[in-house]
């Protein structure tokens, strides 16, 4: 497993976009739209092959029959930092070890053709600790082709009451960090043009 990006989640798109860019002092990229869940995102290139995502319901589209991703249905309050996902070379495999992480589910934005881990509730596993699962199947994959921010990920600490060894090993430059806590926390240490932020 790879760490492959972050999520930041908001009511609206422009709310979680807001979140980032202040969070960050750097503006974020285009996006695109997930028919299949009636959601819409903007992306953030970072180092070290990561990405950043900020998404919301998308409230042009057309409303849903079945649950909606990263649990967007039940998101309330403030924008902020939802959960990860980390890329593998074969999903079935993945699920096979991991079954919590959801159901595999084939999805296709544009020119990009993924593999995803999506419970049937929508929901996130563990609550947005753990993280989800997903396989590309083109190349390049987005963190390849987003242009640079100036922004790197320096330490991604999750704070869970799940213990470490519930959580699968992950390769990435940055620290990912696993306290064991009353309530999940997500934070998100980064090296910017601007010094050293914190996004949560």
């Amino acid at each position: 497993m790879q760490l492959d990006h972050l999520v930041v989640a908001g009511e609206t798109l422009e709310e979680a976009v807001a979140h980032v860019e202040d969070a960050l002092g750097v503006a974020m990229g285009p996006g695109g739209e997930h028919s299949r869940f009636g959601t819409h995102n903007r992306l953030l290139g970072l180092a070290d092959g990561i990405y950043l995502e900020a998404i919301a319901i998308n409230p042009d589209a057309t409303p849903q029959n079945t649950p909606r991703w990263f649990g967007l249905d039940e998101f309330r309050g403030a924008p902020r930092l939802i959960t990860w996902a980390a890329r593998v070379s074969d999903l079935s495999d993945a699920l096979a070890t991991y079954p919590l992480a959801g159901n595999c589910i084939d999805m296709q934005r544009g020119d990009l053709r993924w593999r995803m881990s999506v419970a049937s509730d929508g929901g996130l596993p563990l609550n947005g600790a753990f993280p989800s699962l997903l396989e590309w199947q083109v190349t390049p994959i987005p963190s390849d082709l987003l242009p640079a921010s100036g922004c790197a990920l320096k330490r991604l600490s999750v704070t869970s009451p799940m213990a470490a060894s519930h959580f699968p090993t992950v390769s990435a430059k940055p620290q990912i960090e696993f306290t064991l806590g009353g309530e999940l926390r997500l934070d998100a240490l980064f090296q910017t043009p601007k010094g050293e932020r914190v996004l949560a």
